[in-house]
């Protein structure tokens, strides 16, 4: 299993706007072969943090999805990312 778990940062006035956008993905994401859980949430304490969370059954799967990633406006948003790729070993 892959876990996708962080934070991206964006102007403080544009995070809502980054989340309405964010819907069309998280749908397609969890609709993707191999997707355990996607989430982008806002902070409740900082006005500028959205978190990030992933759960996928492979590596292989998750590489499939990532092409589609965030569009050029999206990216153009993003003032900082702390996001990391986890390995859990079979069960």
């Amino acid at each position: 299993m892959i876990i996708v778990a962080g934070h991206l940062t964006v102007d403080v006035g544009r995070r809502e706007s980054y989340l309405t956008n964010c819907e069309a993905v998280v749908e397609a994401a969890r609709r993707t072969p191999g997707c355990l859980d996607f989430a982008v949430t806002a902070d409740l304490l900082e006005p500028d943090r959205i978190y990030v969370y992933e759960r996928w059954e492979s590596q292989a799967q998750l590489d499939d999805f990532r092409g589609s990633g965030p569009d050029d406006d999206q990216a153009r948003w993003i003032r900082s990312t702390a996001v990391s790729d986890y390995r859990l070993p079979d069960a």
